[in-house]
């Protein structure tokens, strides 16, 4: 389903081995449970409540997501992806990293800063069957840029607001100093996973790419130096389905020039 590639991934490894990322991503978003399948994410309560696309009442329980239906029954729970019990009766406790498979769709727990929401994945969503590829701009060496890390003070706090309005806390890591031949940028980063993470937006963002898109670094070394490689910023989930809350850049991570490299956007089927 992807649209066909401009470059010979053959040509260097360097080339090689972004054509293998590129195809990966692929792959992921448009699975029938990646992230085009998306159809819902239902805020919970306290109280148990009907939710619109899916069968009896869900609420947020003590323990996690508690649901109540006779179609529960004989379904099964999976954790990771892997299926680790049946069903037994009409009422069941999701908890972090599990969903519920439920004939061709799922349904799945979600958590943030401490609300639960119940979601649902379906193969069929339009956002998945019209999906079409990533559009991306040709890799090129000279889009990998040395950076320099200096960790945030230990008491430091950045807010983020999220694609559907809400605000939260965060620690950040520190900041990238990227060295352009031309001049500096910063970036403000967060650990994730041993790596740092970033949300940024640059002067293609909302015209050539999405409104802003994600870039992952490694660690950086004992002298502080990272290696950012922007061949491989990628688009948010909130590309593929208005369901997800992606995180928008925090303040200073509008780069003032354009990042032509990495994915662009969608290419959806008109």
């Amino acid at each position: 389903m992807a649209t066909p590639d401009t470059f010979d991934s053959g040509t260097d490894t360097f080339t090689a081995d972004w054509a293998s990322w590129h195809e990966a991503r692929e792959r992921g978003t448009a699975s029938p449970f990646g992230l085009a399948s998306l159809v819902a994410t239902h805020w919970l309560t306290g109280a148990p409540e009907p939710l619109d696309g899916v069968f009896g009442t869900w609420h947020a329980g003590l323990d996690g997501i508690v649901g109540e239906g006779h179609e529960l029954d004989g379904l099964t729970v999976l954790q990771g992806g892997r299926p680790v019990r049946v069903i037994s009766g009409s009422t069941v406790t999701l908890t972090s990293g599990q969903d519920i498979e439920w004939g061709d769709r799922r349904l799945r727990y979600f958590e943030r800063d401490g609300a639960l929401a119940l979601r649902i994945l379906d193969p069929d969503a339009p956002t998945r069957t019209r999906l079409r590829g990533i559009d991306v701009f040709a890799p090129d060496p000279s889009w990998v840029v040395e950076g320099s890390f200096s960790p945030a003070a230990q008491d430091s706090r950045m807010e983020i607001t999220a694609i559907d309005g809400h605000v939260s806390d965060d620690t950040p890591a520190g900041t990238v100093a990227l060295a352009f031949p031309d001049g500096l940028e910063t970036l403000t980063v967060v650990s994730e996973r041993g790596a740092l993470h970033a949300v940024f937006a640059d002067e293609t963002s909302g015209d050539e790419t999405y409104r802003f898109r994600f870039l992952d670094m490694p660690a950086p070394d004992e002298d502080g130096r990272v290696r950012v490689d922007f061949n491989r910023a990628y688009v948010p989930p909130c590309v593929f389905s208005d369901f997800y809350v992606c995180p928008l850049p925090p303040a200073g991570n509008r780069l003032s020039r354009p990042i032509r490299a990495g994915e662009k956007n969608v290419v959806l089927e008109p």
